[in-house]
């Protein structure tokens, strides 16, 4: 082995390790510390506190009801689309793929906003629209409830799910269900019986990972729980660190604790239901065939039904957030409204000094954070990819393991170790957070790249002469030029729209886009809200259209 390997491979080790240990390790000792400034002072004073919170059995309750309820919701209405797209003549097939990768564009912030301005009860639009044709007393809806969360949480997970669904759907073998029919089963006994269980890896991984996301949610219960006094996990830790004279740090630490653990757990799950799928091989050498089902006289009704979900979940977001951006206050789309509009939102955005502060520091994290991320993430997947050692895939275990951390939570534990240093209220702890938070999406695209190239290639290149750094920089890079610039893109857009880590870490002077348009939407400022939010939307969604023009160029190209 070059000598070299074990260097790089234990310097990676020691970066990584140091990116995603640290924030849990200063989590755990600071559950046992008095506070901040009292660091080292162990007590077990706030588990105690924390666990003994009367008002934690409804927080909890409220939790387990917002992660099931639309974990189950997402799942469900994923299973459906999975089993219109790949089983059906459903017409226009193209909208699922519309339906399963533009709402990733929306910011989950922005999406929860945009249903706050739609049902919210004082002024939503969709309310004001019923009073006004229905004889009612009040709003007949109001979002800042239980129910709102969990239908808001649920649609933004639903794309997730589907992806995970969609490809062992379309894989099954009919032949087991037409069996099952030719030995008198119904088409119910059938589906519990045959289809469900051979499709059980798939949707509980689906499952899994929607209650991982769910519970590390904290845009849409900041928007529409807080103002309903609806409390889960995620904003009860916040509301600790953020609320009175004197922040308990302790307190969320002990209690993040047991939310950090229990994501870890879902996560290994996960990756355990996603391994056995193998189990449940339905494709072979033999030949196969997916029947097509007909759906006759449900086929214009189920197609009416995506197209509302689309409206739902692509159109009406950003149309809402578009028209409210131009309009002076909250009023009902009429020929009145459209003949108030103006720009002014706009440009009081764009002259405020607190906004543009935002969108340089949100612009200036996106691409030096997504650089410094990427170029970690090159070296990490060369050493998983091909050096397949036990100190590589500790490595691998490492990379991973901040997939599992809430963002909310891995805030606080950064902000313990950040308080004890120079780095405390700047952008260098903002950037270190962020990369270690994300490390995962820039590793994922470098690792499938690398896995194309063959070792054949960096082998004659050494024995030519070339050192290991000219070979990555003069033979690999160049070859995996598309993986890199997919994770340069997917890293500097999770950036752009950072809400969880922010909200914990910011401080005057490091604002940034999510947490300025957290801000508007506390002040009740709906008009500036939208204009900003449009555009983090225009920013993250050119960003998008460049990694995929960027890879049709280089497909091209090869």
């Amino acid at each position: 082995m070059n000598p070299s390997r074990p260097v790089l491979t234990w310097s990676l080790i020691a970066i990584v390790g140091f990116l995603t240990l640290c924030p849990v390790l200063m989590l755990l000792l600071g559950s046992f510390s008095q506070g901040l400034t009292a660091f080292g002072s162990f007590t077990l004073s706030k588990y105690v506190a924390a666990y003994t919170d009367p008002f934690l059995l409804e927080v909890t309750y409220n939790t387990v009801v917002f992660v099931l309820g639309s974990s189950v919701f997402s799942t469900v209405l994923a299973l459906f689309l999975a089993y219109l797209n790949t089983r059906t003549n459903i017409p226009f097939k193209p909208v699922f793929t519309v339906l399963s990768i533009v709402p990733m564009m929306i910011p989950h912030l922005l999406f929860s906003v945009s249903w706050a301005l739609l049902l919210n009860p004082s002024n939503g639009l969709i309310n004001l629209f019923l009073v006004d044709i229905l004889p009612l007393d009040g709003a007949p809806f109001n979002v800042y409830s239980l129910w709102g969360m969990v239908l808001v949480e649920g649609l933004l997970n639903m794309p997730i799910a589907y992806l995970i669904i969609a490809p062992a759907m379309a894989s099954f073998d009919v032949s087991l269900e037409e069996s099952s029919r030719v030995f008198g089963a119904n088409i119910w006994k059938t589906l519990l019986r045959v289809t469900l269980p051979v499709l059980r890896p798939a949707i509980l991984a689906a499952f899994v990972l929607a209650i991982v996301r769910s519970l590390a949610s904290y845009a849409v219960p900041r928007v529409l729980g807080m103002p309903g006094r609806v409390d889960v996990l995620a904003t009860y830790l916040y509301e600790m660190i953020s609320t009175g004279f004197a922040p308990d740090y302790g307190k969320a630490a002990a209690l993040g604790m047991s939310v950090l653990s229990a994501s870890i757990a879902l996560i290994v799950l996960y990756r355990a239901l996603t391994s056995e799928s193998g189990r449940f091989v339905t494709i072979s050498s033999r030949g196969f065939k997916p029947t097509v089902i007909q759906l006759n006289r449900a086929r214009l009704p189920l197609f009416i039904l995506v197209g509302a979900l689309c409206l739902l979940m692509i159109v009406l977001p950003v149309a809402v957030l578009l028209y409210t951006s131009f309009v002076p206050y909250s009023m009902v789309p009429s020929a009145r409204a459209f003949s108030m509009m103006t720009l002014k939102h706009w440009t009081d955005v764009l002259n405020e000094p607190l906004s543009v502060l935002a969108l340089k520091n949100s612009l200036f994290l996106a691409i030096v954070g997504a650089t410094l991320g990427v170029l970690l993430s090159l070296f990490v997947a060369y050493v998983i990819v091909k050096l397949r050692t036990r100190a590589a895939a500790l490595l691998e275990s490492l990379s991973f393991l901040s997939f599992s951390f809430p963002g909310i939570v891995i805030g606080i534990g950064f902000m313990w170790f950040f308080v004890q240093t120079p780095l405390y209220s700047t952008l260098t702890a903002l950037l270190l957070a962020y990369v270690a938070a994300y490390l995962p999406y820039g590793i994922r695209p470098m690792a499938s790249a690398f896995v194309q190239v063959h070792a054949h290639l960096e082998e004659s290149s050494l024995v030519s002469g070339a050192s290991p750094l000219t070979t990555m920089r003069r033979i690999i890079v160049p070859l995996i030029i598309p993986g890199v610039v997919s994770g340069w893109i997917l890293m500097a857009t999770m950036f752009i729209r950072e809400l969880t880590v922010s909200v914990v870490l910011s401080r005057p002077g490091t604002e940034v886009l999510a947490v300025q348009i957290l801000s508007f939407a506390d002040d009740g400022l709906w008009g500036k809200l939208s204009a900003l939010g449009i555009i983090m939307i225009i920013i993250s969604t050119g960003l998008v259209l460049l990694a995929q023009y960027t890879g049709k160029l280089f497909k091209r190209q090869a």
